[in-house]
C-alpha cells in the first residue's frame, strides 16, 4: 500500500482513507504546563469494531458446519469451533492489553517530564530541566530507524517507541519545533 500525507492509498479502489496520528498536542494553557504530548499505539481493529469482526469470524467459519446439523459429527467439530472462537477472543483481548501504553511528555517553565504507563509493572519516569532537554534523532545507529531519544542531564530516555518509521520522523520534527520555540520566547 503507499502512504499519501496522512491517508492510505487502496490500490484496488483509489480510495484515500485517512488515518490519524497516535499522538496529540494538548493546547497552551496559563496556570497549567506550557504543553502536554500524549502517544498511544496505533489501533488498527477499534473496541467499536470488534463485535462485527468477531460476529463476521464465527459466521465464515460456522457456515461449513451447516451441512452437519443433524448429525453426530458435528458434536465432534463443535468443541475445536468453540476452542477457536476462544482463542481469538483470548489473542484480541491480550492484543488491547498490551496496547494500553500511554506516553506523556509535558514541558512546564522549568522542566521537562516523560511518563510511560506500561499494561504491565510501575509507570516509567523521566525528568529533566527544560533549558537542558534535547530531542535526538538516529536514523541509522539505533535500534530501529528513525530511533527517537530525549536527552536531559546524564540520561537519553526513547520516546514513541511503538510509533512506525514515518511517525518518528514527523514527531521529531514537531518535538524540536516545540522544545526550540520555547527557549527563544
Amino acid at each position: 500500500m503507499a502512504w499519501v500525507a496522512q491517508g492510505r492509498i487502496c490500490p484496488a479502489h483509489m480510495t484515500v482513507y485517512i488515518i490519524k496520528m497516535p499522538y496529540e498536542w494538548s493546547p497552551h494553557k496559563q496556570d497549567a504546563p506550557t504543553w502536554e504530548l500524549s502517544l498511544w499505539p496505533y489501533r488498527s481493529l477499534l473496541k467499536r469494531d470488534f463485535v462485527l469482526f468477531f460476529g463476521a469470524t464465527a459466521l465464515v467459519v460456522s457456515l461449513p458446519m451447516i451441512v452437519l446439523v443433524g448429525s453426530f459429527v458435528i458434536w465432534g467439530i463443535l468443541p475445536f469451533f468453540l476452542i477457536m472462537l476462544w482463542a481469538l477472543w483470548a489473542a484480541l483481548q491480550h492484543s488491547y492489553k498490551s496496547g494500553t501504553v500511554l506516553e506523556t511528555f509535558t514541558a512546564t517553565n522549568e522542566t521537562v517530564t516523560l511518563v510511560r504507563r506500561n499494561p504491565k509493572g510501575p509507570d516509567q519516569t523521566w525528568q529533566a530541566n527544560r533549558y537542558w532537554a534535547q530531542v535526538h534523532l538516529h536514523p541509522k545507529g539505533g535500534p530501529v530507524e528513525n530511533y527517537l531519544t530525549l536527552r536531559g542531564g546524564d540520561r537519553e530516555v526513547e520516546i514513541g517507541a511503538f510509533l512506525d518509521v514515518s511517525e518518528r520522523l514527523k514527531l521529531y520534527g514537531e518535538l524540536r519545533q516545540a522544545l526550540r520555540s520555547d527557549h527563544t520566547e
